[in-house]
């Protein structure tokens, strides 16, 4: 049976399809742009399904589907009449135009009441209750017209089943699903003016809800989420880490962590019922990518890390500060900026290129930190995974065993799964999960990484204020 998994991103569409054995037997790419000026960030809600429907199309021309799932980011928004006919645009989830509305909705409730509610620390204008006010308050003339609200992966599904529904994950941030009722938060809905009747029918990740010429359509789960399955991120314990241009990290919860004002942490609904929780860092990849095209161009990333690999752990006393976008978690600080200390003539670009790798790393056990969670493993992801001597740099660091993955298209794999399990193909996301194939493991060497994190953190409390 060939399952078949859709990872809707900003600017692309990628589609794969695996067997049974979670082999991967196809795999395709297509971009696109998104209209952007300013704040405003819009794309044609049917073009969305054109891509999708086309990506079908090709791998349909290859080999049979047998079920799919959709994974999409969380916060676009696609309002429709009665019978799904768009009346405006899509508002891109990075839309940023309604921050009069965020602060309306911040003043009315509070940060602390929207937390305890829908597990967002902050209200900001990317929400589609904020959005949703926005179209309310602004395109009356839209809204009148708007019988029912979409964000994008309901929108795709109603396309190819008729069906009006959605999975709570994907609901998670638009700070009108409560994630500990898992229902709509009635009170939030009142305040922005949408009723209940306007929302697709809440459902389960992973619940099949028709067909698309033969192919059997299931609910999946938003990208993190998708994105973590496929890397087997479904146990307590067991945490992702993408090193991409940011990095992120993907921590399942039993439990809704207490409201810390000074943390702005966000608390999502899971595939299981329960939670999770997404740190994430504007600079991560970025910073090594700065470095080199900077500095270094003339140099690949295999070559930086011959450079940095026999220098001794900690750089022989340089300390970079990765916050060239500014600092996000655990330390919010937009204004940060990024440094260098610790430098004499005895340093070589080696010096520098590790340095750059620790204070990744150094991110890295000071999020683990702060969530204060028992993890004993990571995943790894993202292109910071390519590179061995980053790999065990941060599994020494931070104590614990690192693995990379064969599959690299998570979010891919982790709405096939989503596919197979909905269809019966698999008895439960965990069991379909023990097929993830692993690529490399890194254990810690006992490297002491001691003074090296503590001189990171010493000099972030001095410059990152």
């Amino acid at each position: 049976m060939n399952l078949m998994g859709i990872d809707m991103g900003t600017t692309s569409v990628k589609t794969a399809v695996f067997n049974e054995k979670l082999e991967e037997k196809i795999k395709l790419t297509a971009d696109y742009l998104v209209e952007s000026k300013g704040d405003i960030m819009e794309f044609s809600a049917e073009k969305y399904w054109d891509i999708v429907k086309g990506e079908i199309e090709k791998i349909k021309a290859e080999l049979q589907i047998d079920a799919l799932a959709i994974d999409t980011q969380c916060e676009t928004l696609i309002l429709t009449d009665e019978d799904g006919n768009p009346t405006r645009k899509a508002i891109v989830w990075l839309d940023n135009r309604a921050t009069e509305e965020a602060s309306l909705i911040e003043k009315h409730f509070g940060r602390k009441k929207v937390y305890e509610i829908t597990g967002q620390p902050e209200v900001t204008a990317t929400w589609p209750a904020c959005k949703l006010l926005w179209v309310k308050r602004n395109e009356p003339e839209v809204w009148a017209k708007t019988k029912k609200v979409f964000l994008l992966e309901d929108y795709i599904l109603y396309k190819m089943t008729g069906k009006f529904v959605t999975q709570k994950t994907l609901q998670s941030s638009t700070i009108y699903f409560d994630i500990s009722k898992n229902d709509w938060w009635g009170e939030m809905l009142e305040f922005i003016g949408c009723s209940r009747e306007m929302l697709p029918e809440l459902l389960d990740s992973g619940v099949c809800i028709g067909e698309y010429e033969g192919i059997k359509v299931c609910t999946c789960a938003m990208d993190q989420v998708a994105g973590a399955i496929g890397a087997g991120i479904v146990k307590r314990g067991i945490v992702s880490v993408m090193t991409g241009t940011t990095m992120v990290i993907f921590t399942p919860s039993d439990k809704i962590p207490e409201y810390d004002p000074s943390s702005i942490v966000p608390c999502h609904y899971n595939y299981d019922g329960k939670y999770c929780l997404l740190s994430w860092s504007p600079t991560a990849g970025m910073a090594l990518k700065w470095f080199r095209n900077a500095l270094c161009e003339s140099f690949s990333f295999m070559e930086l890390d011959e450079q940095a690999k026999d220098i001794a752990p900690g750089s022989d006393g340089v300390t970079f500060l990765p916050y060239l976008c500014g600092s996000t978690m655990p330390k919010y600080n937009p204004d940060a900026r990024g440094s260098f200390t610790g430098l004499t003539t005895e340093h070589n670009r080696g010096h520098f290129v590790r340095a750059v790798m620790e204070s990744v790393a150094c991110m890295l056990k000071s999020n683990l930190d702060y969530l204060d969670l028992d993890v004993s493993e990571i995943r790894a992801m993202g292109g910071g995974a390519s590179s061995p001597l980053w790999c065990q740099i941060k599994a020494d660091m931070t104590g614990k065993k690192l693995q990379t993955l064969k599959n690299k298209e998570t979010a891919c794999l982790g709405s096939a799964i989503l596919a197979g399990v909905g269809t019966g193909v698999f008895d439960s996301v965990e069991s379909a999960c023990e097929l993830i194939a692993i690529d490399r493991t890194y254990e810690p060497t006992g490297a002491d990484y001691s003074e090296c994190y503590e001189r990171f953190t010493k000099i972030d409390k001095l410059l990152n204020i």
